[in-house]
Parts: C-alpha cells; sequence; structure tokens
C-alpha cells in the first residue's frame, strides 16, 4: 500500500538540515553553543553569529524553494488532500528531555548564575597558561559547553514553536544577552589562545599527557582560524555587542515577521507553510498559478524587511571578510567547513555547466510531457516541481503512514537506522503539526546531551514524507556521533547532509524497487529528479544569488528591487532565458525574501548540492559493493568532526577533492537517472 501512495514520494525536505552551529573564526564563544542547537543546515555551520537564532540555520524546507514539489496535472483541486489535523498530530516532550518545568524555570536562572562564576573561574585558572595545562582547560570547557547547551537548547526550542509569544522572546533574549556578556569577558581568550599556542608547546603536551590526544581535532579545527582572528579586545567587542547591535537582532527581527506573515486564500488568512503546502498537493495548474500569484504578492509587503536584513548580513559579511583577511567570499564558509576553496570552486563550476545542462534537459522533458499527458499549453515556473498524472501515486499521507514509510525504507537499508528513527517517534522527539505562530521549515536540533529534536510543519504532503526521511537521517547522524564529546560529535558541513539526504535516497530506492508498473516507476524517477535539480542546480542558483548581492553590497546597501533583480539573474543563469525552457518567470520575483538559509547561514547552501553528489557517488558505491557498506557508513557517521571529507570518504573510493570527481557524480547520479526516465517516457509514448 505505501509504494503505491508513494509513487512519487522524493522530494527534498529541511535542511539541516542538519544543520548545529558550529565555531568561526569568531570563536569565543563555546563551541558546543555553536553546535548542538541546530543540527541540520546549519544544523551545521560553525557559524556562530547564527547563535541569535541557532535553530533557524538548519532549516531545509523554505530553502528548497517554492514547492519544491507541487503536483500538477487537470485534476480538480477538491482532490487535494487535506491538512492533517493539528490537534492529533505528535509534539514534542521537551521537559521529559531537559528537566525543566517551563522556560521560565527559576532553575534555569539559577544554572546561568552557577555558569557565570564558573566560566570566570575558567578565566582565572587558565588565562595565559594553556601551554602547560591544555588538558585540563578542555576539560573545563567542554563542562561549561555541556551546561550552556542544555539550557539554551531548552530555551530555543521551547521559543520555536511559540513565535508570537512576546514573553517568551523577551525571556530568550534575556538568557541570550546574560550568556554573551559571561562569553565575551571570560570565555574570548580561550580559543585565540589555543590558536596562537606553539607547536612545539603544544606536542610536548601531546606527549606529557597521552589523554590530550583524544581532543586533537577539536585543538586542529581551532588552530587552523589563527590567520584570521582579530585581537582577544575586538573578538570580545564583538561578542558583547551581538545580542544589541549588528545584523543578529535583525536577522532575528526577520525571522519572526516571516513567521507572522499571512496571505489571503479565498477569504481565510493562512500561513506561509500552509500556502505552500496547499501548493504542492494542488492538480490543477490554474490553482497552482493562482497560488504563485498569491505568494509572490504577499512576499512583495515583506521586502524591505527581507532587504534590510540581508543588508546588514551582507555588509558585515564584507566587512568582517576584510578585516580578517578572507580570500574570497566564500572562504570563511569553506574554513569552517574545512574544506579549500578551490574544491568548492570546482563544485560551483561544475554545476554551472554540466549540472545546467541536465537541468534544462529534464525541464524540457518534463514539458513535452506535461503537454502530451495533460494538454497544457504555457510552461511556467509553478509548473516546475510538478509531479505527472501518471501511475497510481497518491498525495494524501497519515503521520502513521509517513512514519511506516521512513522505517521501511530506512530498515531496508539499516536495522540500526531504523531502530534509531523509532525511537525519535516513541520518545516524542518530533514536533510535528504546522501550527501558526511556529518557526517555519523543518530542522533537527542535536542539542547534545539531551537530542535530538526534530521540527517539522507536516500536512500530510509527500515532501512532508521525504523532510521527515531527512530530518531522521540528521537525527541518526547526531546520535551516531554523540559519543566523539560536545566539542567533536559534528561534522564539517561537507559531510553534515550526508545522512540525511542517504536518508532519503533509501526510502526512495525502496519505493522504486515497489512500483506496482513502468508508469509508476516514471513519476517516481521524474520525482527524484526534481529533487536532484533542486538540491544541486537549484540551491548552487542560490548561491549565484548570494554572491551577486554580497558582492554589491561593498559598494553600498541595494534596494529591494536591486535583490529581485539579481534573483531574476541567477534564474535565467540556471534555468534559462525566458522562452528557452520556461516559457514565462511570472510571479517569481520576491521568492528570494523567504529564503532563510541567506540570513542566518551565508553561503551555506552549496553544502546541499556537495553532499547530495556525494550521496549519489555513496550509493553507487554500494550498489556495486553492498557488502559491508553499512557498517562503513556508520563508521562514517560515528566519526562526527573528527575527520575531514577527504578521510572520511576515502573508505569508499571517494575523493570530492579530486577536479573530476564533481563532473563524475553529475554524469553518474543525474545522468543515470536521466537516462532511464527518458527511456521509460519513450517506451510509454509520453514523448
Amino acid at each position: 500500500m505505501y509504494a503505491q501512495k508513494a509513487m512519487s514520494l522524493v522530494s527534498k525536505p529541511c535542511t539541516q538540515g542538519a544543520h548545529v552551529l558550529r565555531r568561526t573564526t569568531r570563536s569565543c564563544r563555546p563551541a558546543a553553543v555553536c553546535r548542538a542547537l541546530g543540527s541540520s543546515a546549519a544544523s551545521s555551520p560553525k557559524f556562530c553569529s547564527a547563535l541569535q537564532n541557532p535553530a533557524a540555520a538548519t532549516r531545509s524546507s523554505s530553502v528548497r524553494t517554492l514547492a519544491s514539489k507541487p503536483s500538477v496535472n487537470a485534476a480538480a483541486a477538491a482532490d487535494a488532500p487535506e491538512a492533517a489535523p493539528t490537534e492529533s498530530l505528535p509534539r514534542w516532550d521537551l521537559e521529559r528531555w531537559f528537566g525543566f518545568e517551563s522556560p521560565y524555570d527559576e532553575s534555569i536562572d539559577d544554572k546561568m548564575a552557577e555558569l557565570e562564576c564558573q566560566c570566570r573561574n575558567f578565566k582565572e585558572t587558565f588565562d595565559s597558561k594553556l601551554d602547560t595545562k591544555l588538558y585540563d582547560a578542555i576539560v573545563a570547557y567542554e563542562d561549561i559547553d555541556k551546561t550552556l547547551t542544555t539550557l539554551l537548547s531548552y530555551v530555543m526550542l521551547a521559543a520555536d514553536v511559540q513565535m508570537a509569544n512576546q514573553d517568551m522572546s523577551k525571556r530568550k533574549a534575556a538568557l541570550m544577552q546574560q550568556y554573551s556578556g559571561f562569553s565575551a569577558n571570560y570565555l574570548t581568550f580561550f580559543s585565540l589562545q589555543l590558536a596562537d599556542l606553539e607547536d612545539d608547546a603544544l606536542e610536548v603536551q601531546y606527549k606529557a599527557t597521552p589523554e590530550l590526544k583524544q581532543y586533537a581535532p577539536f585543538i586542529e579545527d581551532t588552530r587552523r582560524s589563527k590567520p584570521y582572528n582579530l585581537s582577544a579586545e575586538v573578538e570580545r567587542a564583538l561578542s558583547v555587542r551581538a545580542p544589541f547591535s549588528g545584523k543578529g537582532p535583525v536577522v532575528e527581527y526577520y525571522g519572526k515577521e516571516l513567521s507572522y506573515l499571512r496571505f489571503d486564500l479565498d477569504g481565510e488568512e493562512v500561513n506561509l507553510e500552509v500556502i505552500l503546502s496547499k501548493m504542492s498537493v494542488s492538480k490543477d495548474a490554474e490553482e497552482r498559478s493562482k497560488l504563485m500569484k498569491i505568494v509572490n504578492d504577499g512576499l512583495m509587503k515583506f521586502e524591505r524587511t527581507a532587504a534590510l536584513s540581508l543588508n546588514m548580513v551582507a555588509g558585515s559579511w564584507h566587512v568582517e571578510n576584510n578585516e580578517r583577511s578572507f580570500s574570497n567570499l566564500r572562504s570563511s564558509r569553506n574554513l569552517s567547513n574545512n574544506v579549500p576553496d578551490e574544491v568548492v570552486d570546482s563544485l560551483i563550476g561544475s554545476v554551472g555547466s554540466t549540472g545546467v545542462e541536465y537541468c534544462k534537459r529534464f525541464y524540457k522533458l518534463k514539458k513535452d510531457i506535461l503537454k502530451a499527458t495533460q494538454g497544457l499549453e504555457k510552461f511556467s515556473w509553478a509548473d516546475r516541481n510538478a509531479p505527472l498524472s501518471i501511475g497510481t501515486s497518491n498525495d494524501s499521507y497519515t503521520w502513521d503512514e509517513a512514519v511506516e514509510i521512513v522505517r521501511a525504507g530506512y530498515a531496508k537499508f539499516s536495522p540500526v537506522m531504523a531502530d534509531m528513527f523509532m525511537d525519535m517517534v516513541k520518545e516524542k522527539r518530533i514536533d510535528v503539526p504546522a501550527t501558526n505562530g511556529k518557526r517555519g521549515g523543518a530542522y533537527c536540533a542535536a542539542a547534545w546531551g539531551s537530542g535530538p529534536f526534530q521540527l517539522l510543519n507536516f500536512n500530510g504532503t509527500q515532501r512532508d514524507v521525504a523532510t521527515l526521511a531527512h530530518e531522521s537521517g540528521h537525527g541518526c547522524h547526531n546520535i551516531l556521533s554523540y559519543d566523539q564529546g560536545i566539542l567533536q560529535f559534528h561534522p564539517p558541513l561537507t559531510l553534515a547532509e550526508v545522512a540525511s539526504i542517504f536518508g532519503e535516497m533509501i526510502v526512495f530506492r525502496d519505493l522504486l524497487d515497489k512500483c506496482p508498473s513502468k508508469e509508476d516507476r516514471l513519476a517516481m524517477l521524474l520525482s527524484k529528479i526534481d529533487d536532484i535539480v533542486n538540491s544541486v542546480v537549484r540551491q548552487v542558483s542560490f548561491d549565484k544569488f548570494e554572491e551577486t548581492v554580497h558582492m554589491a553590497r561593498a559598494n553600498g546597501q541595494l534596494t529591494p528591487e536591486d535583490m529581485n533583480k539579481a534573483w531574476s539573474d541567477a534564474m535565467c543563469q540556471f534555468y534559462g532565458q525566458e522562452g528557452e525552457v520556461f516559457d514565462t518567470y511570472q510571479d517569481t520575483s520576491h521568492l528570494w525574501t523567504y529564503v532563510s538559509h541567506f540570513h542566518n547561514v551565508p553561503f551555506y547552501v552549496y553544502s546541499y548540492a556537495f553532499a547530495d553528489l556525494v550521496v549519489g557517488s555513496l550509493y553507487g558505491v554500494y550498489q556495486k559493493s553492498p557488502e559491508g557498506f553499512e557498517d562503513k557508513l556508520l563508521a562514517l557517521l560515528r566519526a562526527g568532526g573528527t575527520k575531514d571529507f577527504v578521510t572520511a570518504l576515502a573508505p569508499f573510493g571517494l575523493d570530492p577533492s579530486d577536479p573530476e570527481f564533481w563532473q563524475q557524480a553529475l554524469d553518474a547520479h543525474l545522468g543515470g537517472l536521466m537516462e532511464e526516465a527518458e527511456d521509460l517516457s519513450k517506451e510509454l509514448g509520453y514523448c
């Protein structure tokens, strides 16, 4: 039953994600506070400034852009599934896992006061003494991290399901300000002095204290930032001011205002998640076009807020890049990902050439099939992700059905991951329904010591099931890597999305094997290609938009109109000029305004393309040599942040640092699926 209901269930969620916020060069803040809060997309970056909104960095579904997979055909809109009843869907039980009665629990304040004393003692004990007391200092620093992560993760997760609660917002802000103050005053010295520590002094301590070796990845990660660190006084000033000035409060305001947006749908005020969900399941081209216009028109009213925030982010990024002497726009992000600039440049270049060719080839095929099967006259942006009206797929899923689909897919590949997934479900670690006042999108927060926790906005769509598979991959990755300790459990972004995207891949392959007909197989293949194009080409087009905005920001502020043009230019560069593939790009001018990754984690988006192509290559290895593959993949995930991407992927015979890797990955991953889809389309007479 599940296979037939899920013929086109292959869209991308998030993330990120996986994503956890990790340290940057400005690493005066404990790494785990940066890492452990949001573990999905940025469930992933080491970007401490994202602390203002750590979980937001893991959002994946919204970054995937408008209805990554809207359903389209001639069926009546009335056939679209109703949203799942929110009152019957599971909510996470944070109090059970964090041990507090509520975010206002006085014990939180008591622990924060104790923590400030602990941080003061830390500075008094270890400042200027790391050349002889490094092991003891790291252990003490780790202990501070653990307590901070417990306190701040709880409050931030609780705040994300009550965004409209002003008292909750004040509570979170007050705790963040308190933390920022004592962190700046008492912890700034640690990462700076560790980075500056002489090699000889470090080697002496390695030999004298063998236990110190277990922290070598953390030590080396911190020391890579040495060329880019500023003086202790400047780093302290930046940290102290972060909650009060600069981009942080503006980005936080942007996120709140985004969650407050409402759209008029036939006289009913609905939030962005609801209207995107309706678009993703609509089987009427006119209705989809109408919904696209409603969204774009509604976002026009939000353009000034989005432009203000993005100007602040790009301006701050420009200043810090200059002050810290980074060589190009992405160097700071690449450093935090532990990946050389040239590897990222190679990825972006390959996607911008070969990836774009596959993208145009795919949409031309889809355009032909839509014309042949549904009589579509004009191929618009609203039709971009449209699943075809072929096969026996169903667009509506209950929560229990979604859980069973993901469980079955995971179990076929890895019973270990399937058990972890079911534990997350049973232990109330997933906040499921799409409700007003809840942060949009989806993420998995690592919350080391208490987590993981998933935030979803489940409406029963195909995309929602794929999102569950994706975020659960992050959760499994977190659980497996927790043993590395709070300072080293989270991988670099280049590997942070591997488990999540692999989770989607194994669910897709399980469903593909169960297809009852060639029509169903074609429908699934096309949906998966949709997914890969969104994850690879779409994300690199986002990166291009960011690049344009950031480069222009160096010469002054950008207007919303400037950003609209940058968005349009990136769209044409990656999808073709209007009329080449898409007949119209109508009602797309303001879609950039709700991609929160631009604000929370600049230049993060390429990690989706990186991970998707790596996972495609990994799955190719699995298909050729399945024996022992599960153990090797679980070992990669268990390593957390203790291995760089080259070392982690070496057991699979993969080397993304090879300039030929990305070209080969695109041909094998995307090209292979394209060839099968084209052959099936011809065989079935659709083109």
